[in-house]
Formats: structure tokens, sequence, C-alpha cells
């Protein structure tokens, strides 16, 4: 039988139904035994869940607010295949807490600020704060210049958001020894280990380290060896870069070799009973080298202000005291330089691999030339 509100209905036995249409839509739930106000105030619920959707949906340009900007964005970029798609959802993150529920027309530098300053308070460095900064910025522009609802851009303009200086943060690189290199490696487990020595025999990022595939490699029959191509999507230059590997680094490839289907560097937890048995799980690829296994390292080494990309630097001055020309440092680091090929002719990678192994000739000044450039 009916009850004193539309739409809730009350049965013989004391059980309650809301069946109710509001605005189009039906609200339906069988409640059991609650009473009457118990009801209502599960109705009145479910009307402002209604009323807050189709405010939302009739909201249009300036009006959109940057939560639902910022899913755009991100959705946009999973059909692109970015490959840092991950990093810019974890900035989508952190700023919607701020900023989330504002109109785009309202995001500006003022509405940042109180972000800014939490960003800064836990330590964030200016560069980091920037990338997060970077997020807002691009979806900005992408409402002015992109976006359209009846043929109007989302936004006539997009607002100025200042970057912070990165400057007087920025860190010098910190090119490791041979005797810190040692010692780093006596306290990495021996899936890190791998990683590491690769990475300072090719000067490759962390994220190419962690996502080198078996796909991209290309043998090269004349040389009894392999590079690997990197494509434009997974480099940071966006172009694809050929991947030299030196003696060291091809070594360290073949031991990888069979672990996984796809990826080179993997790891996997070992039983430390029944080691005869099969492995408690399988092999699984490398998110980051950076992780608490390699902070841990850093730490036992004394190495604190080494970081994962310092292994890059290290490789390049290598290259530098062994004498290799610039141009050709420049290739195996895969720098921006113009006319410069993306694929090599057999004597070229020759010529290359040649210059990667020169890294184990060099003497170590790395001390020395750490107490001249102060």
């Amino acid at each position: 039988m009916r009850t004193r509100t539309p739409g809730i209905l009350c049965d013989r036995s004391g059980e309650r139904t809301v069946n109710k249409q509001y605005k189009g839509e039906r609200v339906f739930a069988r409640l059991g035994k609650v009473s009457q106000d118990s009801a209502e105030v599960w109705l009145r619920a479910r009307q402002a869940e209604v009323d807050a959707r189709r405010e939302h949906e009739l909201r249009e340009g300036a009006e959109q607010l940057f939560a639902a900007a910022a899913q755009k964005y991100l959705i946009e970029c999973k059909q692109r295949g970015v490959r840092t798609l991950d990093v810019i959802s974890y900035h989508v993150t952190i700023l919607l807490p701020y900023i989330g529920s504002l109109p785009l027309r309202d995001v500006c530098n003022d509405a940042l600020e109180g972000f800014k300053d939490e960003r800064a308070a836990e330590g964030a460095k200016n560069a980091t704060i920037n990338r997060s900064l970077e997020v807002v910025r691009t979806v900005l522009n992408r409402a002015t210049r992109v976006w359209r609802s009846h043929g109007k851009p989302w936004l006539l303009s997009s607002p100025l958001i200042e970057m912070l200086d990165e400057r007087q943060q920025r860190r010098p690189p910190y090119p490791i020894t041979w005797s810190e290199q040692a010692e780093l490696m006596k306290h990495l487990p021996a899936h890190l280990q791998r990683m590491v020595l690769f990475a300072l025999n090719c000067g490759a990022r962390d994220d190419n380290v962690c996502r080198l595939q078996w796909a991209w490699e290309r043998k090269v029959p004349e040389l009894e060896r392999s590079v690997f191509v990197i494509p434009a999507a997974e480099f940071k230059g966006q172009r694809p870069h050929v991947l030299i590997l030196n003696d060291v680094a091809t070594r360290i490839v073949e031991e990888c070799r069979g672990d996984h289907d796809e990826f080179v560097f993997v790891w996997r937890r070992e039983r430390v009973k029944n080691i005869e048995d099969e492995p408690v799980m399988p092999y699984r690829p490398v998110h980051t080298m950076n992780n608490t296994a390699f902070q841990n390292a850093r730490r036992a080494a004394k190495l604190e202000r080494a970081r994962v990309h310092d292994l890059r630097h290290t490789f390049g001055q290598r290259l530098r005291e062994a004498g290799v020309t610039e141009e050709d440092r420049a290739l195996l680091l895969g720098h921006a330089l113009t006319g410069m090929p993306q694929h090599y002719a057999t004597a070229t990678i020759a010529r290359l691999v040649e210059a990667a192994n020169k890294v184990r000739e060099t003497r170590d000044r790395t001390t020395l030339l750490r107490v001249v450039n102060g």
C-alpha cells in the first residue's frame, strides 16, 4: 500500500519498496523492514545522485569540470598508446582534490597555489611539481584548441600556467666511479645487478631497460650479435633509436634469453625451501630500477647522491674518457642531431660497438674530475 511519500510502498509484513519515476529515470529498490523515515532518506539520496549527474551532463564548454576534462584527456592518451599514461594518471590523481571540482574557466595560477604549496611542504622538488602543472596546461590547451561543443571550443582562451624555477634545485649529474660501481653491485639482488650493469654499458634510460622487448631485437649476422630498435613511441625523443650493445651488454642479454617471452629483464620470487621445485611465482617485468632494493643498495654503498639516471651519465662520461667522438657518443646515447640516421649500416654498427667497448678501457678518473669541478 502507498505511504505518505509517493513512490514508497509498504506491504502487510512491513517491508518497504521504492518504485518511483524521477526526472525520467526509474528509482527502484526493495529496502526490507525499515522505517518510513529511513526509506525517505534513501529516496532523497538517490534523487540527489540523479540531480548531480544531470547537472554534470548539462555542463558544456567552460562549465565542464576539470575532473571531466582530465578524464577525457586520459582516454585520448590511452587510445593513442601514450607510453607515459601511468605517469599522467598519477599527476591527475594528485591534482583532483585541489581543482577537480572547478569549472575549466576557474582553473588558473591562483587556483593551483594550494597544490603547489602543499606539494612543496611534502618535499616535492619544483621539477616534480612542474610535471603536474604541465598536465593542467595540456588539458586547458586541448580545451581551447581541440575539444568542441556544438562547434565551439570549450574555452575561448587558455590561461597561462606558470612553471616553477627548476634551476636552483636541479641536481648535477653524478657519474659513479669504478670502485663505487663495484660497491653498489655487492648490495643489489641478481636481477638488478644485470639491469644496472646493462645500463652502464649501453646508456639506456630506466624505462627502456625495464621495458626492453625481444620483439625489438634485430640480428646482425655479419657481426654475430644483435641490436635493439626501440620504437619511437617508447623513446624519449619520439623517434626510433638503435640501441648498440657492447660485449658486456650482449653477454647480459644472452643470460636473460629464455626467461620471458616478451621482456628481456624480468624477476621472480625464488623459493628458500625445496629449491628443486618449480618457482612459486612466474617471471614478471620490472616496473623501474629505482625501487626499494636499489634504494637500499644505494644507501648501503654510501651513494645517496647517485640516481638511476646517473648510470646513463656514467656511460656517457666513460665514452668521453675513452676518446669516443662527439658524433658517436650522440649516436650511442640517442641524442638528437640534425641529419642523424635512425637505422645504421653494418659498418656503422661495427664502429659503434667498438666505441661502446672502449668504456671498459677507461681509467678511474671520476673522483679527480669531481674535485676539479667542485
